[in-house]
C-alpha cells in the first residue's frame, strides 16, 4: 500500500526512455514542413486548442515586418494586477530602446469572480496589452495558456524575430536578452572575449556543444538567420517523472509510461525564434495534450528535432541579488513583489545591464 503511494512499485513498470523515440510518429516533421511551406499536409492533425479569445490584441504587432525584434509573452494569473503593472514599469516597457521594436502582452484565462473580470475589462481598455482566453485560469491549465499564446502569435503576431515567454514573477533584462540572441552559443563569454569574426563564425556553424545546439543553423556572432530554430532557457536533462501519488507533479503511467522526460526547458522563462515557435505550433496538432507545459513543449520539440539550448543565465530559482552578480542574468524567478522587481530592474538599468 505505502510502496504504491510513494511510487516505488510504479518504478518497476516504467518503460525505458530509450523507447520514447519509437513512440513518436516519424511523419510529424514531414507534416510540419508541409504546413510551413503553405502546402496541404498529408494529415491535418487531430489535436487542437480551440478556445475563444476574449481579448486578442490583434493590432499589437502592427509595425513594419522587418523591425519587430522581440515580443514578451507573459503568462499571468487573472488576479495579478500589481505584478503586471510592475512588469510594464520595468522590463516589459516597450520603449526601453529607441532603435529596437519590442512588444509586451499578458496572457490570462478567466476568473470565476465577476468583479475580477470587471477589473480585467478595465485593464484591457486602459493598457491594450491583455490577451484573455476562455478557459479557467489554473495551474493545471498552463499548457492551454502556453499553446493559446503560441496560437495568438501564429495568427496575430507572426513576423517578430524572437518571442520571450515568461511567468509574471520573473526579473528579465531586455539588454541581456538582446545580447543573448546575437550569440546564443557563446553567451555571456563572447562579451568578454574578442570575437574572431570569420573563423569564429565557421566554428559556430559546426559547433555541437554536446548536441545542445545542433539545430541552430546560423552564424550567430552577427545575426541569426531567419531559418534558425532557437529554443533556449534553463534545460533539465535526464529528469524523471514524479511517481509519488500526493505530489503536485504526480504523473501516472497511463499518462506517461517512460522513466525519464525528454530534455525540457523550465517554463518560467524561455525564448523561441520565429521558425522554432511555428514548428512547435504545427507539431502540437499531432501530439496529444499534456498538462505540464514545459514537458509538453519538450515533446513537441522532440517530434520535430529541435534541440533545446541550455544557458545558466536563465535562473529557475531566485538568484540572490547583487549589482555585479546580475550583470549577465537574462531572467530570474522569485520576484513576486512588484516593488522589489522595479528596484532591482532600475538598479541594473543604472549600471547598464537592463
Amino acid at each position: 500500500f505505502f510502496l504504491y503511494f510513494f511510487g516505488v512499485i510504479t518504478l518497476f513498470f516504467e518503460k525505458s526512455y530509450s523507447l520514447y523515440a519509437d513512440h513518436v510518429d516519424k511523419q510529424i516533421e514531414i507534416y510540419v514542413k508541409q504546413w510551413l511551406n503553405n502546402e496541404i499536409p498529408t494529415i491535418t492533425g487531430y489535436n487542437s486548442y480551440n478556445y475563444n479569445f476574449i481579448y486578442k490584441c490583434e493590432k499589437k504587432c502592427h509595425v513594419d515586418d522587418s523591425t519587430l525584434r522581440l515580443v514578451y509573452i507573459v503568462k499571468s494569473a487573472t488576479r495579478n494586477f500589481d505584478k503586471r503593472e510592475g512588469i510594464r514599469n520595468s522590463w516589459g516597457f516597450e520603449k526601453r530602446f529607441s532603435d529596437v521594436e519590442i512588444r509586451t502582452v499578458f496572457v490570462l484565462g478567466v476568473d470565476k469572480d465577476i468583479e475580477v473580470q470587471k477589473k480585467i475589462n478595465e485593464e484591457s481598455k486602459a493598457k491594450g496589452d491583455i490577451i484573455q482566453v476562455n478557459f479557467q485560469d489554473s495551474y493545471y491549465n498552463n499548457t492551454i495558456k502556453t499553446m493559446m499564446s503560441i496560437k495568438w502569435v501564429v495568427y496575430y503576431c507572426n513576423k517578430a524575430k524572437f518571442y520571450f515567454f515568461s511567468d509574471d514573477d520573473m526579473y528579465v533584462s531586455t539588454k541581456n536578452v538582446l545580447r543573448f540572441v546575437r550569440n546564443p552559443l557563446e553567451y555571456p563569454g563572447y562579451l568578454e572575449v574578442p570575437v574572431k569574426s570569420q573563423q569564429h563564425s565557421a566554428d559556430l556553424e559546426n559547433h555541437d556543444r554536446r548536441n545542445q545546439a545542433k539545430e541552430i543553423k546560423s552564424v550567430v556572432d552577427i545575426e541569426l538567420r531567419d531559418d534558425n530554430e532557437l529554443y533556449a532557457g534553463y534545460v533539465f536533462r535526464n529528469s524523471r517523472p514524479m511517481r509519488y501519488f500526493f505530489s503536485k507533479w504526480y504523473v501516472p503511467l497511463s499518462e506517461y509510461p517512460y522513466d525519464a522526460w525528454p530534455p525540457y526547458v523550465t517554463a518560467g522563462a524561455y525564448i523561441l525564434s520565429n521558425r522554432a515557435l511555428k514548428k512547435l505550433y504545427y507539431a502540437s496538432m499531432y501530439i496529444p495534450h499534456f498538462r505540464f507545459d514545459d514537458i509538453y513543449l519538450s515533446m513537441l520539440a522532440k517530434s520535430v528535432n529541435i534541440v533545446a539550448l541550455h544557458n545558466a543565465e536563465f535562473y529557475f530559482y531566485k538568484k540572490n541579488y547583487d549589482p555585479y552578480g546580475y550583470r549577465y542574468v537574462i531572467a530570474s524567478h522569485g520576484y513576486d513583489n512588484p516593488d522589489e522587481l522595479r528596484w532591482v530592474w532600475n538598479d541594473q538599468k543604472s549600471v547598464g545591464n537592463a
